[in-house]
C-alpha cells in the first residue's frame, strides 16, 4: 500500500470517527509528518484529484470522491450468474446521485401516495429545485399547505397531480401550482 493511500484511510477513519476533517497540525500528526506545510501539501494533491474540497475560508472538506465504492460490475436479476470484480471502476454515490449539490434536496417519504412508483415511507428523496418538471416527472409540490409528491402531467391548460396509489385521488389545477423541486433519486436502506 503507497504512502499516500494509507495516510487517505488514516483522514477517513479520522473523519469517520470525528464527523470533521482535522486541522493542519492535526494532519501532520496523524500522517507522520515533522510539519504542517507537509500536511497541506498532501491536502493540496488531493483538492487537485477532487478527493478534498476547500470552502470559501479555506476549511478542508470531503470532496465527491472521499469515500467512492467500487464498482463490481452488474448482475442479472433474473438467474445467479459469474460477475468479475472491476478493480478500476469506483463511483461516488453524491456524485451518481446528485447531479448538482447547491440546487438539491434530501427528504423523507412520510406517507405511501406514491408507493407504486418504487417510494416507500422511510426513503430518501432527492429533489433537484430550479428544475421545469415535464409530464411524467415527480415532483414535490404544495397542496392545500402541505407537500406532498405525485407525478407531475402537463394538458393544455390543466396541470394534473396523480399519486402512485389507487386510495389517493388526482389533483387538477389550471393555476400556478408551488413545485418545490423534481425528484432525481430515491434512497432505501435496508
Amino acid at each position: 500500500m503507497t504512502a499516500r493511500l494509507d495516510h487517505l484511510r488514516k483522514l477517513q477513519k479520522f473523519y469517520q470517527n470525528s464527523k470533521r476533517m482535522p486541522s493542519y497540525a492535526e494532519l501532520a500528526g496523524l500522517f507522520g509528518f515533522a510539519s504542517k506545510n507537509a500536511a497541506k501539501y498532501r491536502v493540496d494533491k488531493w483538492v487537485e484529484a477532487g478527493v478534498l474540497i476547500k470552502d470559501s475560508v479555506g476549511k478542508i472538506l470531503p470532496g465527491e470522491s472521499f469515500h467512492p465504492l467500487r464498482v463490481l460490475g452488474s448482475v442479472e436479476t433474473g438467474p445467479p450468474s459469474a460477475t468479475e470484480e472491476e478493480q478500476a471502476n469506483t463511483a461516488s454515490l453524491d456524485e451518481w446521485l446528485i447531479g448538482k449539490k447547491e440546487v438539491s434536496l434530501m427528504l423523507h417519504a412520510a406517507d405511501n401516495s406514491m408507493i407504486q412508483a418504487g417510494i416507500c415511507p422511510g426513503d430518501r428523496i432527492i429533489l433537484a429545485r430550479q428544475r421545469t418538471p415535464k409530464s411524467g416527472d415527480i415532483v414535490m409540490v404544495e397542496i392545500e399547505q402541505r407537500w406532498t409528491l405525485r407525478y407531475y402531467e402537463q394538458q393544455k391548460t390543466q396541470i394534473i397531480l396523480k399519486p402512485a396509489n389507487a386510495r389517493f385521488k388526482s389533483i387538477r389545477s389550471s393555476k400556478e401550482l408551488k413545485i418545490a423541486g423534481v425528484v432525481t433519486a430515491v434512497i432505501r436502506k435496508y
